[in-house]
């Protein structure tokens, strides 16, 4: 027999004795699941086929083989029949239900980078005439080309003095090379000028090569560092809130069984957690757990690294082509777990050998500690580094220490580059403690304390400390302090400065400075930023101290670039200066002037339709220029943004399937962003029949070679869309019959008309 057959049998079995056959709806956990099933009842006790219980998550031994189980023989099962209601409620433990996981660990959802073929140049022109000294102007450029291969990019400064001899005139470049970026296994390739990578306890180098590198910021949806996630059961529906530091973050409905918030918003630091779930009887529960979150660490299994090889760039920024000799460095991160982040390095050199390991791990909820130690062989001497470090920090509170210990002939490629560009000395202290702690006491503001101790190798020491205090007062007012000492030296310097903002853009401040010397300067500016939209800026300066000294500024920025210029007078001269910035972009067969582009931008197309408005985040941005174009130019990289336009006044023929999209774009590149505006010829159509009445409505219509058909209105008006200079249009009326009209359009007409009375025959 099969398994249903026998459970028929075993059911009509049971009814031989004279038993009460049952249909009850099954409810679990107080949920009702919509399942309707039979139910045998014999003596009090109830019987119901073993298919339908594993249906619904009961876990039977495996002795419990029949195909019609007693409910009371089940372990850890509680059943009630509910006469009143006609149901059969079962109780199941909380570990054979599922598991629910609340929350995703992705900040929103991944969009895929995009970028245009295009090109732009950024540009910054600089003048200055300081009387009777000097006058000269520069002009600080960078190239980029880029399109789906990559982004090839060069930066360099032209400059030229007009009354010196001119010996640093010309044209320097800083960095050319190519990148490209791959989203989809968050790699970036580089190959040209770079920069190695490093990690908090080794330096990096500038280097003329080739790079390969984990970059998480191709993927900002992404939470790389672990956050806490809060377990716990729910025996029947209920709801579950989640407050952090007493603020609620979350609200979600659970369904009977374990589950696990993972929805924790992106917090850092230590903090409170409260768990708040309500049953359908509405029964509180509230449990509060403390947490620390740190971004030092990886999450479990996540891998981040950086692999450089090349020759050292020499005399950066003076020389354009200067390369030294070969160098190699590579960086590795490993999460081994949620607590503990492995790190190693490695670099190769002229005479150099250096290899390096650390970790850091998460001290409960009492912050973070990290250490490494390297060695290093160089020009045939060993050396060695040790590193320690700790960091705290809390809505109140926070302290970080650092501590780097070196012997005597420990070198990285820091040391080889200086060599090599014959700079006098070695930039690796013996020794370096670090010590920096913040503090926020009610109603006091924010006081910060450092310590810097610095020794070299020749037993040199440097140690400063600092002291700074800042506090906001109502009408965003704010006052900052700070005091700085050089111990094992006479005097000190300090500083007190007093803000005053009028509105969004303007604001007055006004300080007192001391230098080391014990000489005091007191400085009033009144000050108005140029809106990011485009309008005027300007500053106004005086100080006075030993020399006084004066300025006056002003800024325009206009949505093509932005202008500067001012005069400062100092030591008794006058300084007359200028200074005009912007971009220019070549994209879609066309040229657009903007403020500079740092990052990347997005030109708006809208298929030649002039002054269309344009959001972004729903807000306006501006109006499609006379060939339906609008460049944004300050986009986030990587940054999934909303654009939308406003077709409403469009002409009335004007269709677009689409009215707001997303997009994101590559680092450092352009992508096009088209709408599809369309005319189309469109006509609303009054149809008769014969005896002049309007056609029915609801009969259907089809253009003769069309597609969509269309259905009769009130008055017999019917509407077409993508209609022909010549249209025969085709009736289907109630009776069954059919009746034809040909309808003509007038050429290059950009109104919906209005035809008819049309006669259908």
């Amino acid at each position: 027999m099969t398994g249903r057959v026998l459970a028929a049998w075993s059911l009509s079995m049971a009814m031989s004795a004279q038993e009460l056959q049952l249909y009850l709806e099954l409810v679990v956990n107080h949920l009702p699941t919509g399942r309707v099933i039979g139910v045998v009842e014999r003596d009090g006790r109830y019987f119901v086929e073993r298919d339908e219980l594993l249906a619904v998550g009961v876990q039977l031994d495996a002795q419990q083989t029949d195909a019609v189980l007693a409910l009371d023989e089940i372990t850890g099962l509680r059943s009630e029949y509910d006469e009143g209601m006609q149901r059969l409620l079962l109780v199941l433990p909380s570990a054979w239900l599922p598991h629910q996981e609340i929350g995703s660990r992705q900040l929103f959802d991944r969009t895929a980078a995009q970028s245009s073929p295009g090109a732009l140049l950024n540009y910054d022109l600089y003048y200055s005439d300081t009387a009777g000294a000097s006058r000269s102007v520069s002009a600080w450029m960078e190239q980029r080309v880029f399109n789906g291969y990559g982004l090839l990019s060069n930066t360099g400064i032209w400059r030229r003095s007009f009354n010196f001899d001119g010996r640093n005139d010309g044209y320097s470049r800083y960095d050319t090379s190519w990148r490209y970026d791959q989203q989809d296994s968050l790699h970036s390739y580089v190959a040209g000028d770079l920069v190695s990578g490093a990690l908090t306890w080794n330096s990096a180098v500038r280097l003329g090569g080739v790079q390969v590198a984990r970059n998480f910021a191709l993927r900002p949806d992404l939470i790389t560092y672990p956050l806490p996630s809060f377990s716990g059961d729910a025996a029947v529906p209920s709801s579950v809130e989640l407050f952090i530091n007493n603020a609620r973050v979350s609200s979600d409905n659970l369904e009977p069984g374990p589950f696990t918030l993972n929805n924790v918003p992106f917090i850092s630091g230590a903090g409170q957690a409260t768990v708040v779930t309500t049953d359908v009887q509405g029964r509180r529960v509230s449990t509060s757990v403390p947490f620390y979150v740190t971004d030092q660490l990886l999450q479990k299994g996540l891998s981040d690294y950086s692999i450089s090889a090349g020759a050292l760039r020499k005399a950066y920024g003076i020389e354009d082509f200067a390369y030294g000799s070969f160098a190699s460095s590579a960086s590795l991160r490993h999460g081994i777990s949620d607590s503990f982040t492995l790190e190693g390095h490695v670099e190769t050199g002229e005479d150099l050998r250096l290899a390096g390991a650390g970790g850091s791990m998460a001290v409960g909820r009492w912050g973070t500690l990290s250490s490494a130690l390297a060695g290093s062989r160089f020009e045939g001497r060993t050396g060695q580094q040790y590193s320690l470090s700790y960091s705290y920090y809390s809505p109140r509170f926070g302290v970080a220490m650092q501590h780097i210990q070196r012997s005597p002939n420990y070198a990285d490629l820091s040391v080889v580059s200086a060599l090599e560009n014959t700079v006098v000395g070695r930039f690796l202290p013996a020794r370096s403690d670090q010590l920096t702690f913040s503090f926020s006491p009610a109603g006091l503001g924010s006081i910060g304390v450092g310590y810097f101790d610095l020794r070299n190798g020749a037993g040199q020491q440097t140690r400063l400390l600092n002291l700074s205090w800042s506090r906001s007062f109502s009408g965003n007012v704010s006052v900052y302090g700070a005091f700085n000492r050089l111990l094992g030296e006479s005097g000190y310097s300090a500083q007190l400065q007093l803000v005053i903002p009028f509105d969004l853009h303007t604001s007055f401040t006004a300080g007192i400075e001391r230098n080391s010397q014990g000489g005091h300067t007191q400085r009033v500016s009144y000050s108005r930023s140029a809106p990011s939209d485009g309008g005027l800026g300007y500053n106004l300066g005086y100080a006075s101290g030993a020399n006084d000294f004066m300025q006056a500024s002003a800024a325009w920025r206009a949505s093509q670039a932005q202008l500067q210029a001012g005069v400062y007078r100092d030591e008794g001269r006058h300084t007359y200066w200028g200074d005009l910035s912007g971009s220019l972009v070549l994209m879609d067969n066309a040229l657009f002037a903007s403020n500079r582009i740092d990052d990347a931008f997005v030109l708006v197309d809208t298929d030649g339709y002039a002054d269309v408005p344009v959001r972004f985040e729903h807000q306006l941005l501006g109006r499609t220029d006379r060939n339906g174009h609008l460049l944004v130019p300050w986009v986030p990289s990587y940054y999934r943004g909303h654009y939308e336009i406003d077709p409403l006044g469009l002409p009335v023929n004007v269709r677009t399937p689409d009215v707001r999209q997303s997009l994101a774009v590559h680092r450092g590149s352009g992508a096009r962003l088209p709408f599809d505006l369309r005319e189309v010829s469109a006509a609303s159509i009054v149809l008769a029949d014969e005896q002049g009445q309007f056609l029915p409505r609801g009969s259907k219509v089809e253009r003769v070679g069309g597609r969509e058909p269309a259905y009769v209105g009130w008055d017999g008006l019917v509407y077409f869309e993508e209609l022909d200079e010549q249209n025969d249009l085709r009736v289907s009326l109630a009776g069954g019959g059919q009746c034809e009209v040909r309808v003509s359009l007038p050429a290059q007409t950009r109104d919906v008309l209005v035809l008819g009375p049309l006669t259908c025959r």
